[in-house]
């Protein structure tokens, strides 16, 4: 037997909450396959099968809070233990067929699902609970049901997905049959509470399949499509991928969040196209209102809160000065043809301000430091947090040991992060233990901002739009590419002649870059 445990989940992370199972107990499962999604208030993780066997246990149900080193299930190993699941599969599916000749409608449903068999046909109701949603969190927020009231429903089909300040948990439902709603889309749960039920009857399940006899032979071929966890299965649906034409990079052939996400910019051209006409009627029209009232999600509502309290905690302050881009931009035109040849990565703007930023902390290190209680604590090491915008918001991946790294590493770390970023692929680690931050308002057009810290860090560099502007250059006006830079910092641990000093400094390095060169 092998347990399957909770992986490590990050540094300042303590626990994570149950997904979706994509088996069920007694399944046969194969090793390094998908077995379950694991959600936190960062990134979702998928935990793979550690053996081929059986899945004999799951100890962690759909929506339970889990720690690192949990054990969430057992898996039975040994190929003898998957035959041993498989054939009373084998004889639950053939066993229906003799039904088929007095009542074809209803044979259908037991055949697919001979465990919830019992319950329904009971005639009974079966409750829709509130799954636990994690140690800290109170309640949730009802999303919009994906069903009706009336509607037919199969066993683990997903029914809403209940928002949290931290992720969002989906209910499916518990057994066949006919649907009841009791908490309605944007009202507040607890955990345990009910939200609906289901009138499980013997041949409700069945009703489905005869319906829709067309929808069968997809079924039937269901065993030939490629496994996709929940989050794979998420985006393939939103795009209308076919799954079996996506390219799988994953272990034993799985297929990744990140094929399904690389696979949208190469899918066929006609399905998006009848989704642009639907959005020609979107122009105001007169009985439109003036204003709408929309309830913030949870998720918004914790980044609101999280950003208040960095403003709240720190003594934040901010400080600016301009730099001239002159001899970088110079610097970069003349060499970025030879510096991608030669390292295979265009040279940009970013290492340049990275190999400045490091300069300067090694000299002023209250920067680099931060405060824990009434201790500070100064980091002899340079993690580089770059904020890279995506869909879903701005996330800051972490560039480790950038003082170690050459001007070709940091533009090769940072090109990683940004398609990690992108793909939805980072991991925790990738998302914590930075020591500074910079952000790159300028890629949007910004002029000049006054960034907010990334608690619990003491500084963060705001870069912005590199604009023409005449200058006076030794009792001449001429016109020279100029950027604003704002460094906001903790006035706690950073003394104002400190911060001062360490914006001069950046922008020396950037405005003679020869100066790194030769240590000045």
């Amino acid at each position: 037997m092998a347990d399957i445990l909770t992986p490590a989940l990050g540094e300042s992370v303590t626990e994570a909450t149950i997904g979706k199972w994509t088996k069920k107990a007694g399944d046969a499962v194969k090793k390094d396959e998908v077995l379950v999604e694991l959600e936190t208030d960062k990134v979702s993780l998928e935990v793979v099968s550690p053996s081929d066997g059986v899945l004999s246990e799951i100890k962690a149900p759909d929506g339970a809070t889990v720690t690192p080193g949990a054990v969430l299930g057992v898996v039975t190993e040994g190929a003898s233990a998957a035959a041993a699941a498989e054939a009373p599969r084998a004889e639950a599916k053939a066993a229906p067929a003799p039904k088929a000749e007095s009542a074809p409608a209803p044979a259908a449903a037991p055949a697919a699902e001979p465990a919830p068999a019992a319950p329904a046909a009971a005639g009974g109701s079966v409750a829709i609970m509130t799954p636990t949603m994690g140690e800290s969190v109170a309640e949730g927020t009802m999303g919009t049901w994906l069903k009706k009231a009336g509607d037919t429903v199969a066993r683990d089909e997903m029914l809403v997905e209940i928002e949290t300040d931290k992720v969002a948990v989906e209910v499916s439902a518990p057994a066949a049959g006919v649907l009841t709603i009791l908490a309605d889309t944007g009202s507040t749960v607890t955990p345990g509470q009910q939200i609906g039920s289901i009138a499980a009857s013997g041949e409700v399940p069945a009703a489905a399949p005869a319906a829709a006899p067309a929808a069968a032979p997809a079924k039937a071929g269901a065993g030939d499509a490629p496994h996709l966890s929940p989050a794979v299965q998420r985006v393939v649906a939103e795009n209308n991928l076919d799954p079996k034409t996506l390219a799988a990079t994953g272990p034993k052939g799985n297929i990744t969040k990140a094929d399904a996400i690389n696979a949208i910019g190469g899918a066929p051209a006609a399905a998006p196209a009848p989704a642009a006409k639907p959005a020609a009627p979107a122009a105001p029209r007169a009985d439109q209102p003036r204003e709408e009232r929309v309830k913030m999600t949870r998720l918004r509502q914790t980044i609101a809160r999280r950003l208040k309290e960095s403003q709240n905690t720190a003594a934040q302050l901010t400080t600016f000065n301009e730099v001239d881009m002159t001899n970088v931009m110079a610097l970069r035109s003349q060499y970025k043809d030879v510096f991608e040849k030669r390292h295979g990565v265009k040279l940009g703007f970013m290492s340049f301000f990275t190999k400045a930023i490091v300069a300067a902390l090694k000299e002023i290190p209250a920067v680099n430091a931060e405060i824990d209680g009434t201790d500070i604590i100064y980091k002899n090491h340079y993690d580089i947090g770059v904020a890279v915008g995506t869909e879903k918001g701005l996330v800051v991946p972490v560039l480790r040991d950038a003082d170690q790294l050459s001007l070709a590493g940091i533009e090769k770390g940072i090109a990683a992060l940004g398609k990690a970023a992108r793909d939805g692929d980072l991991t925790l680690d990738q998302l914590q233990g930075g020591t500074f931050t910079i952000t790159n308002g300028g890629t949007y057009g910004s002029l000049m901002s006054t960034p907010i810290l990334n608690a619990p860090q003491s500084g963060i560099l705001g870069m912005h739009n590199i604009v023409q502007r005449p200058m006076a250059v030794n009792g001449e006006v001429v016109i020279r590419p100029m950027m604003y830079l704002a460094l906001s910092y903790d006035h706690r641990i950073v003394d104002g002649k400190e911060a001062v000093t360490f914006l001069v400094r950046v922008k020396e390095l950037l405005e003679d870059p020869a100066r790194a060169l030769l240590d000045l």
